[in-house]
């Protein structure tokens, strides 16, 4: 189902009549976005991606929009739900760039849709920037599809930030040496284990249980049975947000005893503290900010007041920085040429919420890694280039 938002409205016919000038069309630079609003993964995308667009761009009109060359252009937006499907994300892609023709895409959201839709998104030559999407393949995908970059960070640098969080834990005593480990089997999951595996092994720990469950999975009861018997000291869970919550509960009505409970995608949004509430304090999770800067502080305060919610702690920050990546890559640009704006991507260096961004191998290594919630503050705990805004602890609050 196709809903068209126009941010930027010309004034209207009788004002300028009565001004005494002629009519003519507001100039508008035409984004297309096309991300889940149904489907296993709308949820997330509810928090993550579409409010910060409609931020961003409530930001950019408000002050006039975005120089290009002599002109002063605001932003309109085109958006296609995916319905968290592949074959619709790309079929939203071509009807963007062939029926539509906007100016520019705004990144898919999830790791999986953006590798999907990432040769479409070539073939007609738009910036690709990727915000929600986690894979060690950047470096492969940068050089397959120039255009596109890529923000979120690896899956060895997010899963050697779990492994950086469980040392730091083991190394105080707090924890043992022994680990269930987790996925949810989709492009973000497999990834993740993937990278996983061999660095918790060889930091020493055991890896006592090992499962797998489909996209989607609703009873999850099961995993958490088997980790429970396996007796572990951490557990580890690669998921998103839907199994998140499901696996979280279920360690609470089951009383999964570890020192240091990781759960994934999701953990990072206020309704994870929201549902959980003191209980979720202590829990590990991807992501994560520093709360302690400034620049987020404001970023945080502003979106609640834009938006009405408040962000989640880890992509929507990444997120909103790639929406201000893009839009100052046009004013450096000075043109609407896809190829100019995919050009100063790559040589640009860039002022964001998230610190300066340069991309010259058309990916960002310094991310935020792991985060645990601390009385309705997720905090980063672990990261890679970044400051942090402390140490982990030991304990799920539940126990």
């Amino acid at each position: 189902m196709l809903r068209r938002t126009f941010i930027a409205l010309a004034a209207s016919a009788a004002a300028i009549m009565a001004a005494g000038a002629p009519a003519f069309a507001q100039d508008v630079i035409r984004l297309g976005a096309s991300a889940p609003k149904s489907g296993p993964l709308a949820g997330g995308a509810a928090v993550t991606h579409w409010p910060n667009i409609q931020l961003w761009m409530k930001e950019v009109n408000d002050a006039g929009g975005l120089k290009v060359g002599d002109k002063q252009m605001k932003l309109e937006l085109i958006e296609y739900d995916d319905k968290t499907n592949g074959e619709e994300a790309i079929k939203n892609i071509q009807r963007l760039a062939t029926v539509d023709k906007v100016d520019f895409i705004v990144t898919p959201y999830s790791t999986g849709l953006n590798i999907a839709t990432a040769p479409i998104i070539a073939r007609y030559g738009y910036p690709h920037i990727t915000t929600s999407a986690a894979t060690d393949g950047v470096t492969e995908f940068a050089k397959r599809w120039p255009n596109s970059f890529w923000m979120l960070g690896t899956s060895s640098q997010l899963a050697n930030g779990v492994v950086q969080a469980l040392t730091k834990l083991k190394d105080a005593g707090a924890i043992g040496n022994k680990v269930a480990l987790v996925n949810v089997a989709d492009a973000f999951g497999l990834e993740l284990v993937g990278a996983a595996k061999p660095a918790i092994t060889a930091a020493g720990f055991e890896i006592v249980y090992e499962s797998s469950y489909p996209l989607g999975t609703q009873d999850l009861a099961p995993v958490i049975s088997g980790a429970k018997a396996a007796a572990p000291d951490a557990f580890v869970a690669f998921s998103y947000p839907g199994d998140t919550f499901a696996l979280t509960e279920q360690a609470q009505v089951q009383g999964l005893e570890v020192g240091a409970f990781y759960t994934g995608v999701g953990t990072a949004f206020p309704a994870f503290a929201g549902r959980f509430k003191e209980a979720a304090n202590g829990i590990l999770g991807i992501g994560g900010v520093n709360s302690e800067d400034e620049a987020v502080k404001a970023y945080l305060a502003k979106h609640q007041e834009v938006t009405g919610a408040t962000p989640d702690y880890w992509a929507s920050a990444t997120t909103y920085a790639g929406l201000q990546v893009l839009g100052q890559a046009i004013e450096k640009a000075g043109s609407l040429d896809k190829a100019a704006v995919v050009e100063a991507i790559r040589t640009g260096t860039f002022d964001t919420i998230i610190g300066q961004i340069s991309m010259p191998e058309n990916v960002n290594r310094n991310v935020w890694t792991v985060g645990q919630w601390d009385n309705g503050i997720f905090k980063a705990v672990a990261a890679d280039g970044l400051p942090v805004a402390g140490d982990p602890v030991k304990k799920p609050a539940w126990q």
